[in-house]
C-alpha cells in the first residue's frame, strides 16, 4: 500500500479554537484507503507509517471518494474524545452532501441515539441506554451464555474440527444478545441480516439498514403491547418517555455495538490463545486467565478498531494540523492504543493490565456496555476451553482472512482441530 507523503511537519500543538482559513488537510489530495483488503491484512503497518508521516492526523478514505481524517496517537484522541464542544458527533452536516447509495451512510447517518447526538439530547438518550443496559444480571448473562454455548459445542464437538465463528462464536452472541434484548428469533434474524449489511460496506448497506430498521420496529411495537424483562422493554419505560422511533435507533446501536464487537472480541482473544506461547498451554493450565487474553486483545488488537466518528463545527486546529468542517473525525483506537508514546508492552510475567486503553472509547459516549460484553466474551471462551481443551488452529495463523471495512478488527473464519470429545450434558 502506498502511503502520499506528509502535507506539513507535525507540530505539538493545541488550541481547540474554531477557526476559519483553509485546512492544512487538502479535502482532494491523497488518501489512504482503509477499507480494503490490503489494509485489512496488516493495519499495524500503515498505523505506524501514518504516524511517523503525518503525526497524529492522517488523511484517510473509509469509502471511495469519502473522505475523513484518522487519529493515530493516543495523547490527540484522549483530547478529542473528551471534547464534545468541538468535536460533537452529530453528522447531519456532513450527511446533507452525502449521495443515498454511500456504502458508509448506513453506518455514520444521523439517528436519534445516543451515539448520533450531543448536548442535551444525547444525555437524555444515553440515561435509557444505561438504564437498561445496568438492569442486565451479570450473574443470570453469565448462566445464559453457558446454556447457550452447551449445544453448540455439542454439534460440532464429535467432529474434531469446526469454525468457531459460524459454528460458536456468532450464534452464542446473537441468540445472548436477542434474549438480552427480548427479541424473538424471527426478528433477530433480520436484525443480523441488516446489521451485517450495514457493516460490510461491500453489501447493499442502505437495503440493510431498511431491513434492520423495519425489525426493529417490530420489536418495539412489540415489547410495548407486552412488556418483559429486558433491555427493550427498560429502555420504553425509562423517564426519558422515548419515542417508537427513538427505541429503534437506541437498539441499532445496542445491536451494532452487542453483536460486531463482541463476536471479534472473542475470535480475536481466541485466535491470541491459540498462537502465543505465552498463552496456549499456560492459558488453559490456568497459569493466566482469560481475562488476561482479554485484556490484552482490547489493547494491542481491539475488535472495532476505527470508530468513535465526530464532526467539527467549523475548521479547527489541532496538533498543527487544521480539520475542515464538517468532515468526519475517526480514533483509530488500534492505532493509539499501540501509540509508541503509551504502549504498555509485554513482560516475560505475562501481559501488564492496563485498562487505560481505548478499545470502549472514552468521554461522554464511551461504551456503557463494557461488563456485559466482557462477561460475554470469557464465558464463552472458558466454556468452549473447558469442553475442548487441546484444541489447535487448522492453518497456519498466516493464512487466515480478514474482512476489509474501515471500523472492524474481523476474521472471515476460524478454522480449528481438536480430539474428537463426547457431548457434554445439558
Amino acid at each position: 500500500m502506498s502511503i502520499p507523503q506528509p502535507l506539513e511537519t507535525p507540530q505539538s500543538s493545541y488550541d481547540g479554537c474554531p477557526i476559519v482559513p483553509s485546512s492544512v488537510i487538502d479535502e482532494d489530495g491523497p488518501r489512504v484507503a482503509i477499507y480494503t483488503k490490503e489494509f485489512a491484512a496488516d493495519p499495524q503497518r500503515v498505523y505506524l507509517e501514518l504516524r511517523a508521516r503525518y503525526g497524529s492526523l492522517a488523511p484517510v478514505e473509509i469509502a471511495p471518494g469519502v473522505p475523513a481524517t484518522l487519529v493515530v496517537t493516543y495523547e490527540a484522541a484522549k483530547r478529542i474524545l473528551h471534547d464534545p464542544e468541538h468535536f460533537p458527533a452529530d453528522p447531519r452536516m456532513w450527511e446533507a452532501n452525502v449521495p443515498l447509495d454511500c456504502p458508509v451512510r448506513p453506518m455514520l447517518q444521523w439517528r436519534p441515539n445516543a451515539l448520533r447526538n450531543s448536548g442535551i439530547a444525547h444525555t437524555r438518550l444515553r440515561a435509557a441506554n444505561t438504564f437498561a443496559i445496568n438492569g442486565i444480571d451479570l450473574h443470570g448473562a453469565q448462566s445464559l451464555v453457558e446454556k447457550v454455548a452447551v449445544p453448540l459445542i455439542n454439534a460440532f464437538c464429535i467432529d474434531g474440527h469446526a469454525d468457531l465463528l459460524e459454528q460458536f462464536v456468532h450464534p452464542l452472541v446473537f441468540e445472548v444478545l436477542n434474549t438480552l434484548v427480548g427479541c424473538s428469533a424471527d426478528i433477530g434474524a433480520r436484525v443480523a441480516q441488516g446489521m451485517a449489511a450495514v457493516f460490510d460496506t461491500s453489501a447493499d448497506a442502505e437495503q440493510g439498514n431498511a431491513i434492520l430498521e423495519s425489525a426493529l420496529y417490530e420489536q418495539t411495537v412489540h415489547r410495548i403491547a407486552e412488556p418483559g424483562n429486558d433491555i427493550t422493554t427498560r429502555m420504553i419505560a425509562h423517564s426519558a418517555n422515548l419515542t417508537e422511533e427513538e427505541v429503534i435507533h437506541q437498539l441499532v446501536v445496542i445491536y451494532g455495538a452487542g453483536i460486531e464487537p463482541t463476536v471479534n472480541l472473542i475470535l480475536n482473544t481466541l485466535r491470541l490463545m491459540l498462537t502465543d506461547d505465552r498463552f496456549g498451554g499456560e492459558m488453559v493450565g490456568g497459569s493466566l486467565s482469560t481475562v488476561d487474553a482479554l485484556e490484552e486483545l482490547l489493547f494491542t488488537d481491539p475488535p472495532l478498531a476505527n470508530f468513535c466518528f465526530s464532526y467539527p463545527r467549523q475548521p479547527i486546529l489541532i496538533d498543527g494540523v487544521w480539520l475542515p468542517a464538517h468532515q468526519p473525525v475517526l480514533i483509530s483506537m488500534s492505532a493509539c492504543n499501540n501509540d509508541p508514546a503509551v504502549h504498555t508492552a509485554v513482560h516475560s510475567g505475562g501481559f501488564t493490565a492496563n485498562r487505560s486503553h481505548l478499545a470502549w472509547g472514552a468521554g461522554p459516549h464511551s461504551c456503557p456496555a463494557k461488563d456485559i460484553s466482557s462477561t460475554i466474551a470469557r464465558v464463552a471462551i472458558d466454556q468452549l476451553l473447558d469442553a475442548l481443551p487441546d484444541i489447535e488452529l487448522a492453518v497456519s495463523v498466516e493464512d487466515l482472512q480478514w474482512r476489509s471495512g474501515p471500523y472492524h478488527r474481523s476474521l472471515a473464519g476460524l478454522p480449528v482441530t481438536f480430539a474428537p470429545a463426547p457431548p457434554m450434558t445439558v
